[in-house]
């Protein structure tokens, strides 16, 4: 089939005429319909292709919305259980918080029962030394006791050795310095003198006094053979004879007159005098101890018998308790004790401050 618009060239020998286009009006007609029947139809097609991709992308774009509409539906649905969810466990880690501060709080108090009822080593070891120190401050402080003192003081320093923890370093430094100081104290036996006292007071009332004083009677030694008894009448007489009249001959000055009502109130206050020395040894008065042993000193060599025996043991005990040193002032246990009781109020607070524990991420 040709096609009718192209110009077939004939291989004649002769050319043709050239006719021009413009002088075939039934050609270029065809050409135009037919360009404007491809364009119509280009145009049909693309308006076609048009609007169907409109369709499409109307539907594509509803699909879409509803696609996004449907999410956010969704996504609400979810927050809204999400927002639930979320008071829900608030409410629950509230809870737990709570819950948490008072198993906190019993847990406190647990340990501090556990605390009051099973202490530990380093407690009760503190505790006792505490009371060794009390104890040792009483004995200087009451009975002037230095050896008691010092040998608490050296107890106290065993149980803290055995120990052997830093944070009581202090404590030992404070009771080794207290333990030099009461070594350099003069040592005085106050509970021997106490006792020295005490017996002295006891035995007042059967010293002889000085007016009751007589000179022992001659002894008498039997003879050999015994004699005839003329000779026993005659020494008889010789005995009654002499006891009309005796003769003493004293070395010493007149012992004073006691009348028997006054005897009483001698010995009373002979004892009164013991008894304020006693007290005045324990209260470390030296110079009232020494002038109340004076007096009773003096008072036992001028109105009691001093050839007796209790009086000459009286008299010696009284020297020796006068000759015995007296410190006048006692060193105290203050710095020890309050070493001690530092270190049990530091521990104290350590063992009551609950442990920390981390909190939950809300």
């Amino acid at each position: 089939m040709t096609d009718p618009d192209r110009s077939v060239v004939n291989p004649a020998p002769a050319p043709a005429a050239h006719v021009p286009v413009a002088a075939r009006p039934g050609v270029s007609g065809r050409v135009v319909a037919a360009v404007a029947l491809a364009l119509a139809v280009a145009g049909g097609a693309a308006w076609l292709d048009v609007r169907r991709d409109s369709a499409a992308l109307r539907e594509e774009a509803a699909r879409r919305l509803t696609a996004a509409e449907a999410a956010v539906a969704l996504a609400r649905t979810r927050e809204d259980r999400l927002d639930g969810e979320l008071r829900d466990a608030q409410a629950k880690l509230a809870l737990l918080e709570a819950r948490l501060a008072e198993w906190q709080s019993q847990q406190a108090s647990i340990e501090a029962l556990y605390r009051d009822l099973a202490p530990s080593r380093d407690d009760l070891a503190l505790a006792e030394v505490e009371q060794i120190l009390l104890i040792a401050n009483q004995q200087i402080a009451l009975g002037g006791n230095v050896p008691a003192a010092l040998a608490a003081l050296q107890l106290a320093e065993g149980k803290l050795g055995r120990l052997d923890r830093p944070q009581i370093a202090p404590v030992r430094r404070a009771i080794a310095r207290d333990v030099e100081r009461l070594k350099a104290v003069p040592f005085t036996d106050i509970a021997s003198i106490t006792q020295k006292l005490d017996a002295a007071i006891a035995q007042v009332d059967a010293l002889p006094l000085a007016r009751d004083e007589r000179l022992p009677p001659p002894r008498v030694e039997p003879p050999a053979v015994p004699p005839p008894a003329w000779r026993r009448l005659l020494d008889d007489a010789w005995q009654e004879i002499r006891s009309l009249v005796r003769l003493e001959v004293s070395d010493r000055p007149m012992a004073p007159l006691v009348a028997p009502e006054q005897a009483y109130f001698l010995r009373e206050n002979l004892r009164l005098r013991l008894l304020s020395a006693r007290v005045a040894i324990l209260g470390r008065q030296e110079a009232s101890f020494k002038a109340d042993l004076r007096a009773a000193q003096a008072w036992v060599r001028q109105h009691f018998d001093v050839r007796a025996r209790p009086v000459q043991q009286l008299a010696d005990a009284l020297g020796q308790m006068l000759a015995a040193p007296l410190p006048d002032d006692l060193p105290d246990l203050a710095a020890s004790l309050d070493a001690v009781r530092a270190l049990k109020a530091t521990q104290e607070r350590r063992a009551a401050t609950p442990p920390s524990l981390p909190r939950a991420n809300r």
